[in-house]
């Protein structure tokens, strides 16, 4: 509840933040530090940052950087949750509540989720330092406790599992520090299990970016190959640490919370100016792949971006743009295969709408695992204008592959040719789609009632200018023009279709003017009282 409370409140001014704090290794280290505080887990800072080295908006070497700061930034966090705040239990849960209620329209209303996920975090510590007191007792823990104390690496392993599983470094050293506090586990033991967490905490963000481009997988790469080669170098002086750790404190509890930030910090004070050699290594595991950008793959559909609903939609929008630029490739090369009769093109228009439809696919999944995540009324209302032009762009596509290229195909084959006048008419109507075109794309990025209204307008046009150009036609055939006759059924098809798709563009100027009230709830004319129904 925290990380997602905090994320959604402040993790778009928290991504564009960290994406321009790279120009010094200190100003990165620090965001780094700062993005932690904020998201209450490292393993989340890490996700968003391999994104961002993946899609080459920082370097590696600065993400690397970031990270030792984002290490550090959980061992601040622990510090303070370690403390005996169960004063603060009733005040953030009771605040956290009001907050949420009282914000329930705005952004920060997020804010009273942290607050009382926070309050749930010092109240199950509380609680587990209550319950864990009597497991002092077991015979069975006391052999379990016995083994791992006298094998060092296998309770370091035994704690590295623990953390994977519970996917997060942060609440496995508070755990581990509870035990600590009721003597349900050796100090020594703590030690290693802190150890072991740390190196744990590195695991799950390898694992969850496996299938990330070369370059994003390098940074949890790098922090798992720091943290093993740290803890590997710690664990014989541990008892040493130890006697230095109790002159600060006698408290076990903060014993395991001291090392946990020494271990960091040292981390950090060794690695920092090693960034660019460390970032070469992870190059050699994970070198670039050949340049083989398949074009059926999503380019900014960011996965760490869903926890934080703006940045999520922003993603999938600049990707849905991508989608309307193909189709206006798309209708610009079918006039080209109609005037110029060629069947290589309407192939290539073919493979084009293939792409459309992988990229629509990868729209709706992504947007789909946002779906469950709570989104206020301008997100939900985003959420829908962003799936729905989607949609209708992919219509588009459709249209233009199995109709007017099917269409152009058998012009092609047939050899037919438009008369003058009536492809000067196909031409003048594919013009002015093209012109909608565009202002369906400004109108989707900017929401402008202005430019709705115009569309809608123009739709009008269209509308009319089919008709005059079917009607033309019609007037043709009466007078017998040869190239008229031969080519009718396919004229007409032409302009239907190319209504149809003005309609599909039209459609995202519906909801804009609807809130707005400027449209009427229906065409249909009020009857009259006098009117008979017979």
């Amino acid at each position: 509840m925290v990380n997602s409370g905090f994320n959604r409140a402040f993790g778009a001014a928290l991504r564009r933040f960290i994406s321009k704090s790279t120009d010094s290794r200190l100003k990165a280290f620090l965001s780094g530090i700062g993005a932690t505080m904020i998201l209450q887990s490292s393993t989340a800072a890490v996700l968003i940052i391999s994104s961002f080295a993946g899609q080459g908006i920082i370097a590696v070497s600065s993400g690397i950087a970031i990270i030792l700061g984002a290490d550090v930034g959980t061992t601040l966090v622990a510090q303070v949750l370690s403390l005996d705040l169960s004063w603060l239990i009733p005040v953030l849960l009771t605040s956290g509540y009001i907050i949420n209620k009282a914000l329930k329209d705005g952004q920060y209303k997020h804010v009273g989720r942290a607050f009382i996920g926070i309050g749930l975090i010092l109240l199950a510590l509380k609680s587990i330092v209550a319950v864990s007191d009597p497991l002092r007792s077991s015979d069975v823990l006391q052999t379990i406790v016995s083994s791992l104390s006298s094998e060092p690496f296998l309770a370091i392993i035994f704690a590295v599992i623990l953390t994977w599983l519970a996917h997060s470094s942060l609440a496995m050293i508070l755990l581990f520090a509870s035990f600590a506090s009721t003597g349900t586990i050796p100090i020594h033991m703590g030690f290693l299990l802190v150890l072991g967490a740390n190196l744990g905490g590195a695991i799950a963000p390898l694992v969850m970016t496996a299938n990330d481009l070369p370059k994003g997988r390098r940074i949890p790469l790098a922090n798992l190959i720091m943290r093993s080669i740290f803890v590997i170098a710690i664990v014989p002086f541990i008892d040493v640490i130890i006697e230095y750790l109790t002159i600060f404190t006698d408290k076990p509890e903060n014993q395991l919370i001291n090392f946990h930030m020494c271990f960091n910090v040292l981390l950090a004070m060794c690695f920092i100016s090693f960034v660019v050699p460390i970032s070469k290594l992870t190059g050699l595991i994970f070198p670039n792949k050949e340049e083989t950008d398949s074009p059926n793959n999503p380019r900014y559909l960011d996965v760490s971006a869903l926890k934080t609903p703006p940045s999520a939609l922003s993603c999938a929008a600049r990707e849905t743009l991508r989608v309307s630029d193909y189709i206006q490739r798309m209708i610009r090369e079918a006039l080209e295969a109609l005037r110029n009769h060629d069947m290589k093109l309407v192939q290539e228009i073919r493979e084009r709408d293939n792409i459309v439809d992988d990229l629509y696919e990868s729209i709706k999944q992504y947007m789909a695992k946002m779906s469950g995540a709570e989104l206020d009324d301008k997100e939900s209302k985003r959420y829908l204008q962003i799936l729905t032009f989607a949609t209708n762009l992919e219509h588009i596509g459709d249209v233009i592959d199995k109709s007017l290229m099917e269409m152009a195909a058998k012009k092609i084959r047939n050899q037919y040719m438009f008369s003058t006048e009536g492809f000067s008419e196909i031409c003048n109507l594919h013009a002015n789609i093209l012109e909608n075109l565009s202002l369906a794309q400004n109108l989707f990025m900017s929401g402008d009632l202005g430019i709705a209204r115009r569309l809608v307008e123009e739709k009008a046009i269209i509308r009319k200018q089919e008709a005059k150009a079917s009607a033309n036609h019609i007037e043709r055939l009466r007078k017998g023009v040869t190239a008229t006759m031969a080519t009718s059924s396919l004229h007409l098809d032409i302009l239907r279709d190319l209504s149809r798709i003005n309609s599909y563009l039209t459609m995202i100027a519906y909801p804009i003017l609807r809130e707005a009230g400027e449209l009427h709830k229906t065409l249909l004319r009020t009857p009259k009282a006098t009117d008979d129904i017979q």
